[in-house]
């Protein structure tokens, strides 16, 4: 029998509502914690919150962000109410400097100020810039080509600074390009506009969605198109509970890349589709985005080494097999 509620600690999840929030809820749910989800849903979805309590508000709420630790005795928190967008984030700068930085850091100060000590910050390979090196270790400098991954940088900043300031551990999981779905059919990947690669992909496949564009194919790869490295939800969620729980146990984390060390073209990831779903995938080229790199691919060793973790469920076929399942049968 699972404990109950009061004999779980809490974990405080800014953006449970999401897809990796909720997935990860999921997995802090399994291994003993109760996720309590603070959400403004907007961009979240309220039926993904099914492992704990749901509290829609803001991050800003000071009051709000006090009452939930005191009132369900919360041990750490997790942040992922970020806005995610490149191409919207280089039209709009402010928007997500206001979010991703201004929102996260009165969180963060409400989070102390309730002596809440543990906080684990979903983070971004953008914060590298076009790397000279791949694998990207995290001793790589830090140069954003756009303002999403230059808004997640200033935070981790900012805990930086923080955790020097008070009695704040902190990890930042720098994660690559999150994929898939949960295989039991209850979260995934739900986002309006939807800009990724592989549910539009499954969508054009399905039919539920347009033929794919492909955003350039004249990048200095091998076959012209950007690599990614793409991590299952599921191993970025059990990333997030392994640090969580070294956090709470009083170790020092920082900064940490999440992926898979394989970069994948997205001439490749449409032939692996197309090898999983037994189905061509109608596509077109188009003109590059703006803000993406050629290639980004973790170097992970050291999650690695430090908390043990290492990718289970981000093979490519898996990362497919889910996505258009979530595709064929999502609820929201």
């Amino acid at each position: 029998m699972p404990p109950s509620p009061a004999d779980r600690p809490a974990i405080l999840v800014a953006g449970g509502a999401g897809y990796i929030g909720s997935q990860t809820c999921k997995a802090l749910a399994a291994a003993g914690f109760l996720p309590v989800t603070i959400d403004n849903l907007s961009t979240g979805y309220a039926p993904g919150v099914k492992w704990g309590p749901f509290h829609q508000g803001d991050l800003r709420d000071r009051a709000l962000v006090g009452e939930l630790v005191n009132q369900y005795a919360v041990v750490g928190a997790m942040h992922f109410a970020a806005f995610s967008l490149v191409g919207e984030s280089v039209s709009k700068p402010l928007k997500y400097y206001d979010n991703n930085v201004s929102a996260a850091v009165a969180f963060a100060e409400a989070l102390v100020a309730h002596g809440v000590e543990s906080f684990v910050f979903s983070s971004t390979a953008a914060v590298y810039g076009v790397p000279t090196v791949s694998p990207i270790p995290e001793t790589h400098a830090t140069i954003p080509i756009n303002p999403y991954g230059a808004s997640k940088l200033a935070f981790e900043s900012a805990l930086r600074w923080f955790g020097e300031a008070h009695a704040f551990r902190w990890a930042a999981l720098r994660y690559f390009n999150a994929a898939g779905a949960d295989p039991d059919g209850e979260t995934g990947e739900s986002h309006e506009p939807e800009t990724h690669l592989i549910p539009n992909m499954v969508k054009a496949v399905l039919g539920t969605g347009p033929a794919l564009t492909v955003f350039g194919e004249d990048y200095p790869t091998h076959d012209g198109t950007p690599i990614r490295d793409y991590i299952h939800v599921l191993d970025l969620a059990e990333a997030h509970v392994l640090a969580i729980r070294a956090l709470i146990a009083g170790e020092r984390i920082g900064v940490m890349n999440v992926g898979t060390g394989e970069g994948v073209t997205v001439k490749e990831m449409i032939a692996a589709a197309e090898r999983t779903l037994g189905l061509p995938v109608p596509h077109s080229v188009g003109p590059r985005r703006a803000g993406d790199p050629p290639s980004l691919v973790a170097d992970s060793a050291l999650i690695k080494r430090r908390l043990g973790w290492s990718a289970k469920h981000s093979d490519l076929e898996t990362i497919i097999a889910t996505a258009a399942r979530w595709q064929r049968e999502r609820p929201w």
